[in-house]
């Protein structure tokens, strides 16, 4: 436990001196008024089966024992720094289904959560519209998280009416990572 509290937290401070991504995160995060470094990045047990979360009062919680490489930290440090660069840029209410959705599209399509070798790990293999459907899974997968959520279909029909718009809204990429 204490040994891979230890790892998550030098995987952590590597990856924000080296990670050309987590860099260009923080770059921008910093040009909208917020700040990541070690200190609102804690690496913590989680009882749930997630690498990280994003708290509205700007902590990153990176979950140690749900981590399974530094690309995988790597990941999930970027997806949850494009939840807080949402928040910090646009005026997102977490209860509100559309609003959670648009930002775990975002998440999922910029931070590589999608990307071929992810969903290879994941045993999810498939070609046409891959990129897509990933981020539709994921997306869902956390929407039906939130406590306004009653269902399945209820976040599949919230990540459906606003996948268009948020998935080719790669601010403050130019172009999907």
């Amino acid at each position: 436990d204490k040994s891979d509290c230890l790892r998550c937290e030098k995987w952590r401070n590597e990856l924000l001196k080296t990670s050309p991504l987590v860099i260009f995160m923080s770059e921008n995060l910093m040009k909208s008024g917020m700040t990541f470094d070690q200190d609102n990045m804690p690496c913590m047990k989680c009882d749930e089966m997630r690498s990280g979360g994003f708290s509205s009062d700007g902590v990153i919680q990176l979950c140690y024992n749900n981590l399974f490489s530094k690309g995988h930290l790597e990941t999930t440090i970027a997806h949850e720094m494009v939840h807080a660069y949402d928040q910090a840029n646009f005026n997102l209410d977490w209860y509100n289904l559309e609003h959670h959705a648009c930002t775990e599209i975002r998440a999922a399509s910029l931070s590589g959560d999608c990307t071929w070798f992810q969903e290879l790990l994941r045993g999810n293999v498939g070609f046409l519209k891959h990129h897509q459907a990933c981020v539709k899974r994921r997306a869902a997968l956390s929407v039906k998280s939130n406590p306004n959520c009653k269902s399945d279909k209820h976040a599949e029909a919230a990540v459906n009416k606003v996948f268009k718009s948020c998935f080719t809204d790669t601010r403050p990429f130019d172009e999907i990572y």
